[in-house]
């Protein structure tokens, strides 16, 4: 099962830049979005519906800003939209997941801290609140893949020239502190980097040009702690160019959704 995940920019610009055509050469079992800065009803047009896919989206209900799709071959038994936080500091970010019989996959968009509509205090909650989520479904009988744009990098290995960097947002000291909890103590699994451990690979570019300035690794596919041995390939892609993020591609050993 092949799982890639972007967060576009906007996701009428990265089909400009040809997305969907690269989307229909990847033979990709689910595709996960971020950042669409677009609202679903402005989606309708065929080129957002590929064919053999079935297509899902949650929009932030604000014009240009946030939003997650799900493309899957496989129709799903049911849908999540958002992550139920009591304080609803989930809807600063977006979420959307699709449920198997076994698997769940989850398009996760997290809120950065470095807009005008989020604050530090707001990325801090929502990740309070997320950590506490990811302890309780440790326990359910089913596997997860969390695939998005994270807004944060786990170490300086991720971070292109990390220590002038160390005082942003995205690799404050508790953003580190929280990336170590998720996985060593909650027990996931960073499905990139069991399969590619090599520096310099890096997945965000903050200038908006790929290339330029320093490179940042915030894009992840964040699995259950079973799934690290389905794990058969993982990597950037590099070669065409769709926002300032880079798609993550991962293989795993799954044929019973």
């Amino acid at each position: 099962m092949r799982v890639i995940s972007l967060s576009v920019d906007g996701i009428h610009q990265a089909a400009q830049r040809g997305l969907y055509d690269w989307i229909a050469e990847q033979d990709a079992d689910i595709i996960c979005l971020q950042d669409l800065r677009a609202l679903e009803y402005e989606l309708d047009a065929d080129i957002f519906h590929p064919d053999g896919y079935f297509a899902y989206f949650f929009d932030s209900g604000i014009k240009h800003y946030n939003g997650v799709a799900i493309y899957t071959r496989h129709q799903p038994k049911a849908l999540i939209y958002g992550l139920g936080f009591a304080s609803g500091v989930d809807m600063e970010g977006r979420y959307l997941q699709i449920d198997f019989e076994r698997y769940s996959i989850g398009s996760l968009l997290a809120p950065s801290a470095m807009s005008e509509h989020e604050s530090q205090e707001v990325k801090i909650k929502f990740f309070d609140d997320f950590q506490a989520l990811l302890h309780k479904i440790t326990r359910k009988r089913r596997d997860f893949i969390f695939c998005g744009n994270w807004a944060m990098a786990h170490t300086s290995k991720d971070v292109e020239n990390w220590q002038k960097n160390d005082s942003q947002s995205g690799f404050l000291g508790h953003e580190q502190q929280w990336m170590n909890q998720l996985f060593k103590q909650l027990g996931y699994a960073d499905a990139f980097r069991l399969a590619v451990p090599d520096d310099g690979e890096y997945s965000w570019w903050p200038t908006g040009e790929i290339g330029l300035g320093d490179g940042w690794r915030t894009d992840y596919q964040v699995i259950s702690e079973a799934l690290g041995r389905r794990v058969e390939y993982a990597a950037i892609y590099k070669t065409r160019h769709f926002s300032s993020h880079l798609p993550v591609i991962v293989d795993y050993d799954i044929d019973d959704l």
